[in-house]
């Protein structure tokens, strides 16, 4: 159980890129690498949920949405020193008890190891994976510099 209480916080200003940044490139497999900028813009992108004891941000999850229809839940964590007290199930608390979440039809996620988390809050294996394709470029953040793109570099539109 947690120890103190986690405060979530969806505000965009109150997210502490720099931690989300650091703990993104060194201690995750699918954004190692990834620039600071191109963490900025994913989070402007999307709708944020942080996880704050006191004024530290301690987690993290994003959704990618239209707000209407569909979200992907993506790069939720809870830093290490802060694991093991509750927080992972608060934030995903947080994050479907939100008015905006409760509305959309489909969310998908992609786990290797957290589907205990997940289950109670619905997920489970994809129902028909025949229908799913992906296109996956797992070197993206190593092999090219973000000047790449075109999001990035305004003077290419």
């Amino acid at each position: 159980m947690n120890h103190t209480e986690l405060t979530i916080s969806t505000n965009h200003l109150a997210m502490d890129l720099d931690m989300i940044h650091a703990f993104l490139t060194e201690h995750t497999a699918w954004a190692r690498g990834i620039s600071r900028e191109t963490v900025a813009q994913s989070l402007e992108g999307s709708l944020c949920f942080g996880g704050f004891v006191g004024a530290k941000q301690v987690a993290f999850a994003r959704l990618v949405t239209d707000y209407a229809t569909f979200g992907y839940l993506c790069d939720v964590f809870v830093l290490e020193p802060f694991r093991g007290q509750g927080y992972a199930k608060a934030l995903m608390r947080a994050v479907f008890e939100s008015p905006m979440t409760r509305k959309l039809r489909r969310i998908v996620l992609v786990t290797t190891d957290a589907h205990a988390v997940y289950g109670p809050f619905g997920f489970a294996p994809v129902s028909h994976p025949e229908r799913y394709m992906e296109l996956h470029r797992p070197d993206i953040y190593t092999s090219r510099d973000d000047k790449e793109n075109p999001r990035m570099n305004e003077s290419s539109v």
